[in-house]
């Protein structure tokens, strides 16, 4: 917004007396006067009007802030405050802080940025890796480029096994931590709650799934025998509708024992010709690395709505 001085009011208000109201003529005389563009800054007819009115009405050409200091919310009494609420609840949001202490939104955050140096701490689910685990992650890195390059016609196929929990999810998006320093705060949930099993399998091409494991509807724990009984009656269906050649295939799955079992391990080395990566399998799987599985960064989040509706279980937040 530009700003207008005593003698741009007093312009306009001669100018406008002079050329009859018009404000158009009014605002011709003032770019004229200033020596202002075509694309300049001018006073707009709104404004004007207000000026014209207001000297009409008050007889003062402007209208001046009344003296003393700008009031203001900022003061030393409402820092220690916030910083009080902050450190009684640090785990509220910032909105909620303001209204309980009765200041703006905008004064406690600025409060809590600026005068307490906090910064809200967003929750983030993460998979805890051992000392050890990096040279077997990177190993299995080292493996996969060597692969590829052999290969060049190489399929990488992962699957994975998901537990989706029918008792809510953590809203990371809500859960904020104030702190000067990153708390690495862990937060519980029950170990047993209902829940669907479901099984999936990724390539480039293709998502083969779901498939749950349950009996007569309800949801069962996976073991050898019904992971193979899925492998037999429903993933070597599905290969076969797709065409897909098995013997360029290399078959990822993760360590559960119901996977890498001796009679599972030796039904999917016949099935992929010796092209299997897991734990004991020809390429060895890092342990503790669900994050390096495509349905763990990207399918799980896709089909966590359609599982709860395929499993008709209420769910609710």
């Amino acid at each position: 917004m530009p700003f207008w001085s005593l003698d741009h009011h007093m312009f306009i208000c001669d100018t406008f007396v002079m050329t009859g109201g018009s404000i158009v003529n009014t605002q011709r005389e003032f770019r004229r006067h200033f020596n202002i563009g075509r694309h300049g800054d001018i006073p707009s007819p709104r404004t004007i009007r207000r000026w014209v009115t207001s000297l009409r009405s008050t007889g003062k050409l402007t209208n001046k802030k009344p003296p003393g200091p700008r009031r203001s919310a900022h003061t030393p009494e409402n820092v220690d405050r916030v910083q009080q609420a902050t450190q009684r609840s640090p785990g509220r949001s910032a909105r909620k802080h303001a209204s309980e202490l009765r200041l703006s939104d905008q004064t406690v955050r600025c409060i809590l940025h600026v005068d307490l140096g906090l910064h809200p701490y967003k929750i983030m689910l993460v998979q805890e890796i051992n000392a050890g685990d990096y040279a077997q992650r990177l190993a299995f890195a080292r493996n996969m480029l060597q692969i590829f390059e052999e290969h060049v016609d190489a399929i990488i196929m992962m699957s994975d096994e998901a537990h989706f929990h029918l008792n809510g999810t953590v809203s990371k998006q809500n859960c904020r931590y104030w702190a000067s320093e990153n708390p690495c705060a862990l937060h519980q949930r029950p170990l047993h709650s209902p829940k669907v099993t479901v099984w999936c399998a990724v390539t480039k091409e293709c998502v083969i799934g779901p498939y749950f494991f349950e009996e007569n509807g309800v949801t069962v724990t996976v073991n050898s025998h019904r992971y193979i009984e899925m492998i037999n009656n429903f993933f070597i269906s599905e290969l076969h509708v797709r065409g897909m050649n098995t013997r360029t295939v290399w078959f990822q799955q993760h360590g559960a024992t119901a996977c890498t079992a001796r009679a599972s391990m030796d039904l999917v080395r016949a099935l992929f010709n010796n092209h299997v990566i897991s734990r004991f399998g020809d390429v060895p799987w890092p342990p503790r690395s669900p994050d390096l599985s495509t349905c763990d960064f990207f399918l799980w989040g896709f089909l966590s709505p359609m599982c709860m509706r395929v499993s008709h279980v209420p769910f609710w937040n």
